[in-house]
């Protein structure tokens, strides 16, 4: 087995769920008592979300490349980012390790494709919504069309992530709020919506919404223990 290490803690919720799934499916793999090889370095979010609001994105991709370095000298053979967000600084992570990092995205796109849908909506923090970073690889990477909600809707769901699924908050009133974002999206003619912020399949589930729903954290699991198991 492939040693992986995890830059979490963005928020540590779903970095609980990321730790989860990935011994899940370890185990469900090789059956027994196997569980999964793997390092976290655990960030402080607090720090995190002050540069990101700051606009101060080579603050914090300095951050995680420390954590990523720290990850390789622990001896980490790939890299998992545990967030949509930070991977607006993916690159350049990458970049200062010798190890791959398995970027967030593309597990997500490729399943969205084998299901045969072109169109898909996204929700996560204004940043992932709003930004080329994301929204420019499904596209050009995988020719996916990307819809948004509008600004108002984007304000809700950004300001749920962060004050509320980041403090382990999810409330009724907030996720009636996603159902009518989802449905909307929907009614724009998008086949499918990936949920492109770790958190928010903590809120809503395929119950949820009128079209299917991607969840980045548990294709991302998924990608992870896919290589962790690859020859």
């Amino acid at each position: 087995m492939k040693r992986i290490g995890l830059i979490g803690g963005m928020s540590w919720e779903s970095t609980a769920t990321y730790y989860r799934l990935i011994n899940e499916g370890v185990k469900a793999r090789l059956g027994g008592l196997h569980s999964a090889e793997l390092l976290l370095y655990s960030v402080d979010m607090h720090e995190i979300n002050r540069l990101q609001h700051a606009d101060d994105w080579q603050a914090a991709g300095d951050f995680l490349i420390d954590a990523a370095r720290a990850l390789e000298r622990a001896g980490a053979q790939a890299l998992l980012i545990c967030t949509n967000t930070m991977h607006k600084v993916a690159p350049q992570v990458e970049a200062a390790v010798g190890m791959p990092l398995l970027h967030i995205a593309d597990p997500c796109a490729e399943a969205a494709k084998q299901a045969g849908f072109g169109s898909v909506g996204l929700l996560g923090t204004r940043f992932t919504m709003e930004q080329g970073f994301y929204k420019d690889r499904l596209r050009d990477r995988h020719g996916l069309r990307v819809v948004i909600p509008d600004e108002a809707d984007r304000e809700i769901v950004h300001r749920v992530i962060y004050g509320e699924l980041c403090l382990g908050r999810t409330e009724p009133a907030s996720r009636a709020e996603y159902r009518r974002i989802m449905a909307d999206l929907a009614a724009r003619g998008t086949q499918a919506i990936i949920l492109g912020c770790t958190e928010i399949a903590l809120l809503v589930g395929p119950e949820d919404a009128p079209v299917p729903l991607f969840d980045t954290t548990r294709l991302h699991a998924e990608r992870a223990v896919e290589w962790m198991l690859s020859a």
